[in-house]
């Protein structure tokens, strides 16, 4: 069985290619991808080649972690029956290549994808492209309510991963954050909280900073705005060594977490919040191209501020 997939063969070396899928098992589901979000974390790193190594890593590899689509086979064990609509975490489905593996890192931006039942999430067909999003959600919910955690008053970075987390703090009963951003064409879009320019904000005091930014030369600036015995959550992905200063960090008594991906109970509770409405992902998806425009809908997604979330529709291919 051979499907259409994203090739990421080197650093900005990206194309739509044929590959052969591995055989289904009885414990696999055959899923057919409407939608695939376009990560400006993980998959950024790949596409400029500054991902740190891990095993595993290399290229060609087929990205993407965010797919959503119908269940069109299902295995008598995996759970699941054809037209379920499901999210898929990405999949590791792809047969060796002439000139070797096909790693599938993180292996969702594909027409089809096999893959076992129990990896999926059902979803409501309803949500349409946005049910691509539901790891993303995830992710920001994880960091908001992980252990011995207290939900965020400050969130640095108003992209997706931000905003989310925002909504997500209000959804769970928490007062309103206040959000930074410096980048102007980001700074619109809040739903029930503020979003400033930190230069504009004068507060010390600050019990949970949440940063979404992805900056690696922040955490002393947010040590100095937390209150005594506060934290500050790293929820980014940091290619960079942090460091802090410490004499300013020990007088705070100041606390670090480090938020990593979801979980399963994550993913459930997000899950249950979208359902109910309580958490609304409206105005997260700025862009969707085609999957055959992946090319130029990878790089818009990378370098054009404007774009939130880049959304391949894989609809149009066989």
């Amino acid at each position: 069985m051979n499907t259409d997939a994203v090739i990421l063969s080197g650093p900005k070396d990206l194309a739509v290619g044929q590959v052969t899928l591995t055989a289904p098992g009885p414990a696999d589901v055959v899923v057919k991808i409407a939608y695939s979000g376009i990560s400006t974390g993980t998959e950024k790193l790949f596409w400029t080649g500054t991902m740190p190594p891990f095993p595993g890593m290399g290229y060609p590899l087929i990205p993407g972690y965010e797919a959503a689509g119908e269940v069109v086979e299902a295995g008598a064990q995996s759970g699941l029956k054809a037209g379920d609509t499901v999210f898929v975490p990405g999949a590791n489905c792809f047969a060796p290549t002439d000139a070797g593996p096909m790693r599938g890192l993180f292996g969702g931006a594909a027409r089809t994808l096999v893959t076992p039942g129990a990896r999926v999430t059902k979803v409501d067909a309803g949500f349409g492209a946005q049910g691509a999003l539901l790891a993303l959600a995830a992710t920001a919910q994880h960091a908001i309510v992980g252990p011995h955690a207290t939900l965020p008053d400050l969130i640095v970075g108003h992209g997706v991963l931000g905003r989310l987390m925002a909504r997500l703090t209000i959804a769970a009963g928490g007062p309103a954050p206040m959000v930074w951003e410096t980048n102007p064409a980001r700074q619109g879009g809040a739903t029930g909280y503020d979003v400033m320019h930190p230069d504009s904000d004068s507060r010390r005091d600050y019990k949970v900073i949440c940063d979404a930014s992805g900056a690696p030369d922040l955490l002393n600036t947010l040590i100095g705005r937390i209150a005594k015995g506060g934290e500050v959550v790293l929820a980014g992905f940091y290619t960079a060594p942090i460091s802090f200063n410490f004499p300013p960090a020990f007088m705070k008594e100041a606390r670090l977490r480090i938020a990593a991906e979801w979980n399963a109970a994550d993913m459930i509770s997000t899950r249950a919040l979208m359902e109910s409405g309580a958490l609304s992902l409206d105005g997260l998806i700025t862009h969707t191209r085609p999957a055959s425009a992946a090319p130029g809908a990878y790089e818009t997604a990378f370098t054009d501020s404007d774009c939130l979330k880049m959304i391949l529709d894989w609809r149009g291919h066989a």
